[in-house]
């Protein structure tokens, strides 16, 4: 029997000088590293047997997904289940001295890290991008696939597949921009599991 490896593709940097929680909010594209990271990314996938090619909807999937599939000569299709994690605190400044978290009106939703309980669950997360691997797996069948997503999307297959918790600390994530998470299998049996990072040196 042969083997089917799915790939999973986090988008390159994302153009974003006010350091704002973009999460699903749409016209957030890649900047010109981002671009130099997708077409690095794109370049290791020359010569693989890609038969699928689905990106999340957000422009800085597509974006990503674009460089692969002139490389592979494979269409991109969009898939709903790729897209972000839903995020309450969207379009708020998040990653500097200057976060808007601090302001005590937010802090009820952050009741349980957990869950989190200040957007979709890890649990609904875990369920739609499982349910994507495995249609992806089973279309793609003897060949490879390539979905293009999310960081978070991405380490919740990576902690289910691996058998950890989905509650984490985010700081120790191991998806970094442009990287690509495989998971090879033998029918329908998972039988390795592989990181790696095409655009590390971008």
């Amino acid at each position: 029997m042969s083997h089917t490896i799915i790939h999973l593709v986090r988008h390159g940097e994302v153009y974003n000088p006010d350091r704002i929680l973009y999460g699903r909010i749409p016209d957030y594209h890649l900047s010109a590293r981002g671009q130099s990271m997708a077409a690095a990314t794109a370049q290791s996938f020359a010569n693989h047997d890609i038969a699928l090619l689905w990106s999340s909807p957000l422009e800085r999937a597509q974006e990503t997904a674009g460089p692969i599939s002139e490389t592979t000569g494979v269409d991109i299709t969009l898939d709903d289940r790729l897209i972000e994690a839903g995020n309450r605190f969207e379009g708020l400044r998040v990653n500097s001295w200057r976060s808007q978290l601090i302001n005590p009106i937010r802090w009820p939703l952050m009741w349980n890290p957990a869950l989190p309980s200040w957007g979709e669950h890890y649990v609904d997360i875990a369920a739609r991008m499982m349910d994507a691997v495995d249609s992806a797996r089973r279309q793609a069948a003897g060949h490879e696939g390539i979905l293009v997503t999310h960081q978070l999307p991405i380490v919740c297959v990576q902690r289910t597949v691996l058998g950890q918790p989905l509650a984490h600390n985010p700081s120790n994530r191991v998806c970094d921009l442009a990287s690509v998470t495989s998971l090879v299998f033998r029918g329908d049996q998972l039988v390795d599991y592989r990181y790696n990072e095409p655009a590390q040196e971008i």
